[in-house]
């Protein structure tokens, strides 16, 4: 799968990666990203090599059965996926704890502040989650600004398009160890924020100061 899909995915989708420099060598490490596609979590993968990026999945795709869901669940491993239940408040805490478990092994996390695809082109503010998990773990945070993957696979395409150009600008690795001392939410609120704003500089896109609610049938 690594030696497949990243120059498949730079021949067939034009896919052009800015500030390669930025990238640490190793782990521990967050990855954070706006989010406009189901296809942005193979794009971050592929345009982060050689480090193994880890998301986490809905449990769906490796629950299925029978010859397509043995080829789903070796498709979405093989990409450096993880399961993980979704639903209520403690699920969701259960997810974050989750990825604290992976960072905290060395390893590198992707996640999206926005905590949903943005359907309109604008950056909806963060979810506190991301400032949770860099106070939890202490590591640094790689943000990374996604331009054109909504145009590669629009919500309701079942494929991407080829030809589509697509642009991945890598920013230099963020570090928060002066927050420790901060009441813990405000941390994290102020945390979430700072990464936001780092991704809106690369992506230049609208900021919209409130969460989007948006919650879309196959979102990562």
């Amino acid at each position: 799968m690594r030696l497949v899909v990243p120059p498949a995915f730079r021949v067939l989708f034009h896919l052009k990666v800015e500030g390669q420099e930025n990238i640490p060598e190793a782990g521990p490490l967050i990855v954070a990203a706006n989010h406009q596609s189901f296809i942005d979590s193979y794009v971050i993968p592929v345009s982060l090599l050689p480090l193994k990026v880890v998301f986490l999945a809905k449990a769906e795709y490796f629950e299925g059965t029978g010859f397509k869901g043995r080829l789903s669940r070796w498709f979405f491993t093989s990409m450096g996926m993880v399961p993980v239940a979704r639903g209520d408040g403690s699920s969701a805490m259960g997810s974050l704890e989750q990825a604290a478990e992976i960072v905290e092994g060395g390893d590198v996390f992707a996640l999206y502040p926005e905590g949903t695809r943005s359907m309109d082109g604008r950056l909806y503010r963060g979810r506190t989650g991301a400032g949770w998990l860099v106070l939890e773990t202490g590591a640094k945070v790689l943000p990374v600004g996604l331009v054109g993957t909504e145009k590669l696979q629009p919500y309701g395409s079942r494929f991407p398009k080829i030809g589509t150009r697509v642009t991945v600008r890598i920013g230099e690795p963020l570090e928060f160890g002066g927050y420790a001392a901060m009441p813990k939410g405000r941390a994290r609120r102020v945390i979430t924020d700072e990464i936001v704003q780092a991704i809106q500089k690369l992506t230049g896109q609208e900021y919209v100061p409130e969460y989007n609610d948006h919650q879309s049938k196959g979102d990562s």
